[in-house]
């Protein structure tokens, strides 16, 4: 489908440096002559290849509502409009010099390419998302001038190991940004086509007026809606899933700002931490290497793939110079023709004048002069100033031009590295124009979040009574002791029961608890909720009472 949309924008003339016309007229276009199966697959097709938190590079520009990272739906195809963009026709480039095979369309009215000639390796800089009976497919975006550097060191050296081209290509490349966790997950897809890669939203903490603190969200994982994301953080704190935070605000424009107001006295990584545990912003792309391979699909590498792409511009890079060396060997016949004309010129005049008519002038030309049909049509058809001698000397040049052409052409197609060379100039010269800076930062995994991650290091007092109640209660809820005062609320006990052992700790501490037949078992006293109310004489025990006589608390 992208293929259609961009081969009939390029036959519309909606070029980069051209006006913008209306998506209507694509999506028709591509209706009419290639897709006949319902505009709605087209036009999304058309906005997803402009959408810049989609594509690492968009293919078209656009202009009008084309939706937002929000999850908004773009306007209606009357009243959006869209153009190419430069890089989208480096895709389409050298289409029109037998670079690639045509197929009939649906109907029989005129051809499509069956591939693009794809000067820039489409698939794994933008990647790819499908799903098929049994099979799917999931490539992430990658960097261009990553890319094209692992490409011209195939060509360099075609014995290169995976794990060689690592080097050039760390990762994955996202359109959003954010941070990509662990190097396992991208090892693995590079070197057998499947892999998880983790990511991460970017997050740093800002300080406040009055001394508070807030949290702001600058950068989100790939293919995470924003809205979305703060409506989970919404409903994690209305159910106090995520008790610090005290306001959340969405500041975003283009640029994605999200603004955590923090309570006071609360440990920002902490909160950023249950972010990541609880919502999107750390989320998961498994990549899956698929891809069509001589119309078979195939799950590959990274080197794999890159080969099929370098084989594919061997095949347009071999079409095109033979295409280019045909019309050129054919511009020579033409110009030694009109080279015997000139040195003959009174006689062909004379011959011309004498000829009743066009046949037989050219006949007669024929059989006087080595010419062939095609050399002696073109004759017939110059203009008288083309015999002067100022055109002679154009024509001599032009013909020296096009032998030295010729030789060029012939010497790339007879030799491979030629060739080989000349595929790897034109990528590195699209690697100047088009590469941009890496916006994904890889970053060591330091393992899955452990409880103390999540959970504020903070002292507590824990309080065991005489008929084996534990309370843990937090070092902030004891104050000073009042005159008239009755004690903290947080010791009440039975009315039989009384503290009998109370020492400090932090919520990050173990507590060892050892029985009576010798077993030791610890226990980690954090929890992200509070702690429920104190026992009341009317209620009924709790699960952690045990016996005294099978208990001793260290």
């Amino acid at each position: 489908m992208q293929r259609r949309v961009l081969y009939a924008m390029l036959r519309e003339g909606l070029l980069h440096n051209r006006a913008f016309d209306k998506c209507a007229g694509v999506v028709g276009e591509v209706l009419k002559n290639y897709h006949p199966h319902g505009d709605s697959s087209v036009y999304d097709t058309l906005v997803r290849l402009a959408q810049p938190w989609v594509m690492r590079y968009p293919l078209i520009d656009p202009q009008g509502n084309f939706g937002s990272v929000d999850g908004d739906p773009p306007a209606a195809y009357r009243y959006t409009e869209a153009r190419l963009k430069e890089i989208s026709e480096e895709l389409l480039k050298d289409i029109e010099e037998d670079t690639v095979d045509f197929a009939p369309n649906y109907k029989e009215s005129t051809t499509e390419p069956t591939v693009l000639p794809s000067a820039l390796p489409n698939l794994l800089m933008n990647g790819s998302t499908g799903i098929a009976v049994g099979m799917t497919t999931n490539i992430p975006p990658h960097n261009l001038g990553e890319i094209i550097s692992a490409a011209c060191a195939i060509i360099d050296r075609p014995s290169i190991t995976v794990d060689e081209l690592v080097s050039y290509i760390p990762g994955p490349d996202f359109p959003t940004g954010g941070y990509i966790t662990g190097r396992t997950g991208i090892l693995s897809y590079l070197t057998t086509g499947r892999g998880i890669v983790k990511t991460r939203g970017k997050a740093h903490t800002e300080e406040m007026k009055g001394g508070g603190e807030q949290i702001v969200i600058t950068e989100i994982p790939y293919n995470v809606n924003r809205s979305t994301l703060v409506l989970r953080i919404a409903d994690l704190v209305r159910e106090k899933e995520i008790d610090g935070i005290r306001d959340l605000r969405d500041e975003s424009d283009e640029n994605t700002r999200i603004v955590i107001e923090l309570k006071r006295g609360e440990q920002s990584q902490v909160v950023i931490n249950q972010l990541y545990q609880k919502t999107s912003l750390e989320s998961s792309f498994g990549v899956i290497l698929l891809a069509l391979d001589k119309k078979r699909p195939k799950q590959m590498n990274i080197k794999e793939l890159l080969e099929c792409y370098i084989d594919h511009r061997r095949d347009v890079v071999t079409r095109r110079t033979q295409f280019r060396l045909n019309r050129a060997k054919d511009r020579a016949h033409i110009l030694e023709g009109y080279i015997i004309a000139l040195d003959n010129l009174d006689d062909f005049v004379k011959i011309i004048r004498s000829s009743q008519n066009r046949e037989e002038a050219k006949v007669r030309l024929m059989a006087k002069y080595p010419l062939t049909e095609i050399q002696t049509n073109a004759i017939l058809e110059l203009r008288l100033y083309q015999l002067t001698g100022l055109e002679r000397g154009k024509i001599e040049a032009e013909y020296l031009e096009l032998m030295k052409l010729i030789d060029e052409l012939q010497g790339i197609l007879d030799d491979e590295q030629k060739l080989l060379a000349l595929i790897k100039k034109e990528l590195i010269e699209l690697k100047d124009k088009y590469a941009s800076p890496r916006r994904t930062e890889i970053v060591d995994d330091l393992g899955d979040l452990r409880m103390e991650d999540v959970i504020p290091n903070v002292g507590c007092v824990i309080t065991v009574s005489h008929l084996g109640f534990i309370k843990r209660t937090p070092v902030a809820d004891y104050r000073s002791q009042k005159r008239g005062g009755k004690g903290v609320i947080g010791a009440e006990t039975y009315e039989e029961d009384f503290a009998e052992h109370l020492f400090t700790a932090s919520t990050h501490d173990y507590i060892l608890f050892l029985t009576s037949i010798g077993q030791c078992h610890a226990k980690k006293f954090t929890t992200s909720r509070k702690a429920p109310a104190p026992p009341r004489a009317n209620r009924s025990r709790r699960s952690c009472v045990l016996p005294r006589a099978k208990r001793s608390p260290r």
